[in-house]
């Protein structure tokens, strides 16, 4: 509760942005200034237009009220951006209230409680069994409220709190009314829902309806095959809902048609609210509503009064929150007259500045609580800011007289520092001449290294042949998969040594105009084992198990899943002979550079 002698609220609706300014009053009555009201179109196909529409409209309704920069504002979301829940808890110490109502929010609102914005308060007066008491709990998207927030303070606004639109209906409802024994059902019609909010002495209960204005709205321009801005039109300039009975038609056709269009729309939003009636008087234990009060936009059309109480067969009445309000002489008062069931919700938040409220919500966005963190460390900031210019003052002091000590202190210790420098180039010329040597030796003991590699890998094959078998007969190295000398045992000449021709495999002659490959040293990157496996129960099966302790060893880089890369020839056992050869191609994990 603030103490401002000048409040300013905004009602962020979802068809109109209404801005009032009040003033507070003897013994915390309030005074209506002057109030400016916005409309914009809401038609749900245009929702990306939304927020900008919001943001002209906000800017008109500041502008015509003439407010200053930095005024400060208290603004309410409107009920169809809002999750609200009524649960019952159990009865429990106040300390561990808010405990319960954390677990409350994570388990029915329908959002990562990281991604909304939420608050809960008890509600008084709430029926059920003695050991439960109820509260009702409101989130909005944190992001859609971050939007919002931006759009009021980039519009020169500065906002204080934020409040939901049901709730303050209801707090401007109690202020004008007081605590009523009788249920009264507030409903209030607004562009895409209608709020219905039961008021059973200080017990409050409310429900949102997926159907406001905005269908109405559609069914004309479906009926009519226009425009949606063209049937808003026609519903704002003389549209009507058609009465029942033997009412005469309206002599103009078409607008006796729309007449029965709307009727037949606000049919549906009357079976809404008998079934939500039932639904509160069952579940909820409440009383059939004696009264029915009407507020919001979707009540200015042509007899709503009297359809509802034809429907309810009860006497209906518009809300009118500036019964206890007093008006200033630059208000129209015919005007606010008419319009008084449209200034509920900013009634109910001039009053949060004021007064205590029944419900006093609030669902500040991140940036909201930020800025008034960084408000509230404004003070001491300014403080720390000035000790630390005092603390860098005598630093510098202390590094004044420090340097000359510092000088006279560095003095002796310069030409020791002269001294070792001359050390430390002596030693980098050893380094570089023991880098230079081991360069030259880098060679010599790669030759020394190399020569100890086919002793290791036929070791390391060895060890991993199966103990019976299988033999291993040849080994040959390859490069690319290509054997490196002669390719086959059978043409070697009676003296054991390969033709000169069979040494090397010639490489094609390029075409004329062909690219001349990418050349590369001489490597060999791989082995082609060959030999023979007995006749045994298992098999081939020998040659795939010794496959596999290859594929073990640390020399050779086997891809056990492409066996058919590795295992190039098997012959098939058969009844006419005791041996069969096979043939592998093993990859060296590390190529052997040949000279």
């Amino acid at each position: 509760m603030a103490s401002d002698s000048i409040i300013h609220v905004l009602n962020l609706g979802t068809q109109a942005v209404t801005l009032a300014e009040f003033a507070r009053g003897p013994a915390d009555s309030l005074l209506l200034k002057r109030y400016a009201r916005q409309e914009i179109l809401a038609d749900p196909a245009t929702d990306a237009t939304r927020l900008p529409q919001i943001r002209l409209a906000i800017s008109e309704v500041k502008d015509e009220l003439k407010l200053k920069a930095g005024t400060a504002v208290i603004y309410a979301l409107s009920g169809h951006t809002l999750f609200t829940r009524f649960v019952k808890i159990p009865s429990v110490a106040p300390e561990k209230v808010a405990e319960i109502a954390g677990f409350e929010a994570q388990q029915n609102v329908p959002f990562p409680i990281d991604e909304v914005i939420w608050d809960y308060q008890l509600v008084a007066d709430s029926k059920g069994a003695a050991d439960q008491i109820e509260l009702v709990l409101v989130a909005a998207k944190a992001d859609a409220l971050e939007e919002l927030h931006e759009a009021i303070v980039d519009a020169g606004f500065r906002p204080r709190q934020v409040d939901a639109a049901p709730m303050a209906l209801y707090n401007a409802f109690r202020y004008t009314h007081g605590v009523r024994s009788e249920c009264v059902l507030l409903v209030d019609i607004g562009s895409r829902n209608t709020n219905l909010i039961f008021i059973e002495g200080g017990r409050i209960f409310a429900r949102s309806v997926p159907f406001g204005g905005s269908k109405v709205t559609e069914a004309l321009a479906k009926e009519f095959s226009e425009s949606f801005a063209a049937a808003e039109n026609r519903k704002k300039s003389g549209c009507y809902i058609g009465l029942g009975g033997a009412y005469a038609e309206d002599r103009n056709p078409e607008i006796a048609k729309a007449a029965k269009v709307t009727r037949n729309a606000m049919t549906r939003l009357h079976s809404e609210i008998v079934r939500n009636v039932n639904s509160y008087r069952a579940q909820q234990g409440g009383a059939a509503p004696s009264r029915l009060v009407l507020c919001g936009g979707g009540a200015n059309l042509g007899y709503t009064r009297e359809f509802f109480a034809e429907k309810f067969g009860q006497p209906i009445e518009f809300f009118n929150p500036l019964q206890n309000v007093a008006i200033t002489a630059t208000v129209n008062a015919e005007l606010a007259s008419r319009e008084a069931h449209l200034l509920g919700e900013v009634t109910g938040l001039a009053l949060r500045a004021v007064t205590h409220c029944p419900m006093e919500l609030n669902l500040p966005p991140a940036s909201l609580v930020a800025a008034r963190r960084g408000a509230r460390r404004q003070g001491p900031l300014v403080l720390a800011a000035i000790c630390f210019l005092l603390t860098l003052a005598a630093w510098w002091l202390l590094l004044q007289r420090s340097g000359t000590v510092k000088e006279a202190a560095l003095e002796p210790l310069t030409a020791r520092v002269t001294q070792m420098q001359g050390y430390e180039n002596a030693i980098k010329q050893t380094r570089t001449e023991i880098t230079a040597l081991q360069q030259r030796a880098a060679p010599l003991l790669a030759v020394v290294q190399d020569r100890e590699f086919w002793p290791k890998l036929i070791a390391e094959v060895n060890a991993r042949l199966p103990e019976s078998f299988l033999w291993v007969t040849l080994m040959e190295p390859t490069q690319g998969g290509r054997i490196l000398g002669f390719t086959d045992p059978a043409r070697l000449t009676s003296t054991g040594v390969a033709t000169a021709q069979e040494t090397e495999t010639p490489a094609p002659t390029p075409a004329a105009g062909a690219r001349k490959p990418a050349e590369r040293g001489p490597a060999i990157d791989g082995i082609r084992v060959r030999g023979l496996y007995l006749v045994n129960p298992n098999q081939d099966r020998v040659i795939v198990d010794f496959v596999q302790n290859l594929a073990k060893s640390p020399l050779f880089d086997l891809d056990l899943n492409n066996q058919a890369a590795i295992i190039v020839k098997k012959s098939p056992q058969n009844e006419r002979e005791w041996a069969f050869d096979y043939e592998l191609q093993l990859k060296l994990k590390s190529p052997l550079p040949l000279p």
